[in-house]
């Protein structure tokens, strides 16, 4: 294949551009904070279940509280109703010496109760302080989410913008180069290998490897408008006054 000069330097250019572009790309997927923003989000899922797990341990307990209360309550009503019979008139012996039974028997319930709620109010309120603490959690855990997201959304716009420049660039790069030329150069540029590169010190601008001294001297016989490549990597080796021929 036969190609201006010009139109061969312009590669070395193109794939200057393209490699920036490969760069921007690269950081833009390995930003530390898309792995700073998956442990955040790892971090607010585990203290919502911490809230919830609190949560179902409050409403537990207060139904427990209710349901005490009003056995109490019962108790208490019980006990009023058997006392002011006890104090009327009109009972006998046995019937009082009942009442008196059932009445401390209630008292003995009553004491049972009251024992058992307050057992379980101290764990609401230990509860309490632990959802207290789960929301306090969850609240940080939602605002370094929200921190790491900003940072990650800024900084992915700044590459984003840099990337649309170096896409205008490459863009105004394409009318410059033949298309036989630049066909070659996209095939090379395929499974992600680089396109082109400048022949320097006896070395591939593209893969970096030192090139055999019969491959250069088979190199340096052929016309300067003639395309060569790379004997190492296939990239299309430019040559310039850099080159040393």
């Amino acid at each position: 294949m036969k190609a201006d000069v010009a139109a061969q330097t312009r590669l070395l250019e193109l794939a200057g551009v393209d490699a920036e572009i490969g760069r921007l790309d690269h950081q833009r997927r390995t930003l530390p904070e898309h792995a700073e923003l998956a442990e955040a989000e790892k971090s607010v899922q585990s203290a919502k279940d911490a809230v919830v797990k609190a949560e179902t341990q409050a409403g537990d307990l207060d139904r427990d509280i209710r349901r005490i209360e009003r056995d109490v309550e019962g108790v208490r009503a019980r006990t009023e109703k058997d006392q002011a019979l006890l104090a009327g008139s009109g009972i006998g012996a046995r019937q009082a010496s009942e009442l008196q039974h059932e009445l401390d028997t209630l008292a003995r319930r009553q004491g049972v109760l009251e024992d058992e709620q307050l057992d379980i109010m101290e764990q609401r309120e230990a509860v309490g302080m632990d959802l207290q603490h789960a929301q306090r959690t969850l609240d940080e855990a939602e605002g370094a989410v929200a921190a790491v997201t900003e940072r990650r959304d800024t900084a992915v716009a700044d590459l984003d913008a840099a990337r649309a420049g170096r896409d205008r660039a490459r863009e105004g790069l394409l009318p410059m180069v033949p298309e036989d030329l630049l066909a070659d150069y996209q095939r090379r540029r395929e499974g992600g290998k680089v396109g082109a590169g400048l022949l320097r010190e006896a070395r591939c601008g593209a893969c970096r490897l030192e090139l055999d001294r019969t491959f250069l001297s088979q190199v340096r016989g052929k016309p300067a408008d003639e395309v060569v490549h790379c004997e190492e990597c296939g990239a299309i080796l430019v040559r310039t006054k850099e080159s040393g021929l």
